[in-house]
């Protein structure tokens, strides 16, 4: 019941010494670990060339619990909304993390929204990217991986707070880490316009606000769901400072300001 890898070598390199160098680089240009814990953490998921600076720039501030429930989206439209990985471990060439199946089954028994769906993994990049940074960070990490596939603000914002009412019960320590990108194929000039929009409402500490506001502006925002999610979980552990740690765009890589893609990288303690 292991998850394989499916984009090594396309969105990251499949040479597993390579690839923890690589992994080593970009996290090492985090200016310092946070001093508080690291409720959520938001961070890109594109390949490693165009967003691996963001992601490590963000995750090597983050303190993260050694348990971390993964949300990210389904661009597959593949499997339930709410898709848990619920056992085994996740691979990536030279390594992996293993899956908190105990917990995992415990937030699925406490909300029925939650099931547990290997389908919506098996093909979506946007957690797997993750996890070479992670399992770099805490090698005894565990993970709850969930994908997101609909719903809207208010059911979104609900399952966020029975996810952290579970944690609670439990008395678990638990970080949230969101996979997503920002807007899509459109300047860089409008792009940083648009994804201020979108991060603003996230300053806020507003989940409803960031739903309706990338829904106003057309902001392509792929993870826009589990973010929502996310936030409010993070809400509801008593969140009150929100940080952005690095934003770019493909332009800043490849030189072409016409048409992009934006990166965020967000820590909410």
């Amino acid at each position: 019941m292991d998850r394989k890898p499916i984009v090594a070598g396309q969105f990251y390199t499949a040479e597993p010494q390579a690839l923890a160098a690589e992994v080593g680089r970009f996290l090492s240009v985090a200016e310092g670990r946070a001093d508080k814990p690291t409720l959520l953490a938001m961070v890109p998921h594109a390949g490693y060339v165009f967003s691996g600076a963001v992601a490590g720039a963000t995750l090597g501030r983050a303190n993260l619990a050694d348990t971390v429930i993964l949300l990210g989206p389904n661009h597959t439209g593949m499997g339930s909304r709410y898709a848990v990985w619920h056992m085994g471990s996740w691979l990536f060439p030279g390594g992996g993390l293993a899956v908190d199946e105990e917990l995992a089954e415990t937030l699925i028994a406490r909300d029925p929204r939650l099931t547990p769906d290997r389908t919506a993994h098996l093909n979506e990049h946007s957690l797997e990217v993750l996890v070479p940074f992670l399992r770099s960070i805490n090698p005894d990490m565990r993970i709850v991986p969930i994908c997101v596939g609909g719903g809207g603000a208010r059911e979104l914002m609900d399952v966020g707070l029975r996810l952290t009412e579970t944690l609670k019960a439990r008395k678990t320590p638990a970080s949230f880490v969101v996979s997503s990108d920002m807007s899509h194929y459109i300047s860089r000039e409008e792009a940083e316009a648009r994804d201020s929009l979108a991060l603003e409402a996230i300053k806020a500490l507003d989940p409803e606000a960031l739903y309706e506001v990338v829904r106003a502006n057309g902001i392509t925002m792929c993870g826009v769901l589990p973010m929502v999610l996310g936030l409010s979980a993070a809400k509801a552990f008593g969140a009150g400072t929100v940080e952005v740690a690095a934003y770019s765009t493909s332009g800043d890589v490849n030189g072409d300001m016409s048409r992009v893609v934006g990166y965020a990288g967000v820590l909410v303690s």
